[in-house]
């Protein structure tokens, strides 16, 4: 039994999000007590080393969306974080050599029609004015649509006027595009099928859906929010990702707050409908009486809680989630930087994607309707040691690509199929990139089975739930938990299966932590 009469909260998980609650909390003067599974802090946001001298981003590679206000507050500048490259373009991948770059609302390449140009400009203005209104939502608790305090009804009004702002028509164009698929919209706009391909991954990254689903325009638009916070390209931390998250740690530790690793927690501990501590997996018991879960909701209320202790429609909602993984993580440590057909020396260290067309990302969706890896899978490249050579020895690089459709429900096992689909992914990249299957000294391929072993995510589900209309905003993860305070008094959720979502942004963290201090105040 451990005397934790001082601690005030107990965070289980250090990924990012959890190390942000702990921060803001640690600052507003309670003890504040981390506990991680793993041996290092960071969660999916981790660097590791996969082979002897190189190193890697786990899963996410680049920083699209950490937001302004948590790098001011937590002082992450002061505390390791710096960037090696900033503001990269993306480059569409053509196996003949025909690529194109992507650079803010600007394209170029030899087979893009002035038109597409034109209308690329258009297109890329009027999505970021429709990210900018879902960030208007982003960085408070989303508002109960019934019962709802004050402070609901001010940021109903608040998202409905930052709505009005952009005028009828684009209101109308909003609500027009908003629950349809990218395939038809990118039609409507473009001809270029590299550029239709490249807006396709990015509406799909990290989801079961393909161009063609429902909800992949909000896809696009998350994705773009990062560029209202002022990233007018992809980053890349000093040290990988796993530095991002030391950052943060740091400045939580510096604040007060304490991180263990290697201690996993094996139940959330509840009496009489409140929390009253955790017991770890080596038996030990911490009590205290609030909980934030960096875990996925799903994982929480079934594992850490037990479905027994909640309300049997609450079980069946955090039940019925939907979060089927379908992406993997391919990591090369090569002999020498690869030569890819037709690109520009200078360009090898700019985000790279192979997806030649709509149809065909669609067409690599298809597999994992039934439980198949893609034939021909999409790919977001980067080469991370161009910028930061402490990543690999001198000379050698890194290659470090998502990868996408790799079913966690895969029909024959990860187990028989992992050599299979590493080799059908080396000879994709050979396609584009003559003689890199030659350079490979080492390789990894992190599958959704092994993103769940790994981080403790169910299905290995990279944003702990599909982002869609039903599972956004204030019906994030489900209805009745869309607040980050569940319904066991002192129990919260900050990982990314709650309102804002997914990618390594923070405000999830931040708004969890805001939400506990609230309630305390409330109840005083």
């Amino acid at each position: 039994m451990t005397d934790s009469k001082h601690i005030d909260v107990v965070v289980v998980g250090a990924g990012h999000n959890g190390l942000v609650s702990a921060a803001y909390l640690a600052k507003s003067g309670l003890q504040v007590l981390v506990l991680e599974a793993s041996d290092k802090v960071g969660g999916a946001a981790a660097t590791s080393e996969f082979s002897e001298g190189f190193s890697v981003s786990e899963c996410a590679h680049f920083l699209y969306s950490l937001h302004p206000t948590i790098v001011k507050d937590l002082q992450l500048a002061n505390h390791g974080l710096f960037y090696v490259a900033t503001d990269l373009k993306t480059v569409a991948l053509s196996s003949e050599g025909k690529h194109i770059t992507m650079a803010g609302s600007e394209i170029q390449g030899e087979d893009v029609s002035t038109e597409d140009i034109s209308n690329y400009r258009r297109f890329h203005t009027q999505m970021k004015r429709f990210s900018k209104v879902l960030a208007s939502s982003f960085t408070h608790r989303p508002p109960r649509l019934v019962d709802g305090d004050m402070k609901d009804k001010l940021s109903l009004l608040k998202l409905g006027w930052n709505a009005r702002k952009m005028g009828r028509q684009n209101m109308l164009e909003l609500l027009r595009i908003g629950a349809i698929n990218i395939y038809d919209v990118l039609n409507e706009n473009f001809d270029n099928q590299l550029l239709k391909g490249a807006l396709s991954l990015e509406a799909v990254l990290g989801s079961h859906t393909g161009p063609r689903s429902p909800n992949t325009v909000l896809g696009l638009l998350y994705r773009r929010v990062g560029e209202t916070y002022g990233f007018r390209g992809p980053t890349i931390p000093s040290g990988g990702m796993g530095n991002v998250s030391n950052a943060i740690a740091s400045s939580a530790t510096s604040l007060g707050a304490a991180i263990r690793t290697s201690s996993p927690v094996e139940r959330i501990l509840i009496r009489d409908g409140k929390v009253a501590g955790v017991k770890l997996s080596d038996g030990e018991v911490i009590n205290c009486d609030r909980v934030i879960s960096n875990a996925d909701p799903k994982y929480t209320f079934s594992k850490l809680v037990g479905y027994p202790q909640l309300e049997t429609g609450f079980s069946r909602r955090a039940a019925n989630i939907r979060m089927k993984g379908n992406t993997a993580k391919l990591h090369l440590a090569l002999e020498a930087l690869p030569e890819f057909t037709g690109l520009n020396t200078n360009d090898i260290g700019n985000r790279l994607v192979i997806a030649p067309g709509p149809d065909y990302v669609e067409n690599a969706f298809n597999h994992a309707k039934y439980g198949e890896f893609s034939e021909h899978p999409i790919m977001e490249i980067s080469i991370p040691t161009v910028h930061d050579t402490s990543l690999a020895p001198t000379g050698k690089h890194v290659l470090s690509a998502v990868v996408q459709y790799a079913p966690h429900n895969l029909k024959q096992g990860w187990s028989e199929a992992n050599e299979e689909f590493t080799a059908l992914l080396l000879d994709l990249l050979e396609s584009y990139a003559p003689g890199i299957k030659k350079l490979v000294i080492a390789s990894e391929l992190l599958t959704p089975a092994d993103i769940e072993s790994r981080f403790g995510t169910t299905a290995g589900h990279w944003h702990h739930g599909e982002l869609a209309l039903d599972q956004f905003l204030m019906l994030r993860p489900f209805p009745g938990m869309g607040q980050y305070a569940a319904p066991v008094k002192g129990l919260f959720l900050c990982g990314a299966g709650s309102h804002p979502g997914g990618n390594v942004m923070g405000l999830v963290g931040r708004n969890c932590a805001n939400t506990l201090l609230e309630a305390g105040a409330a109840s005083d």
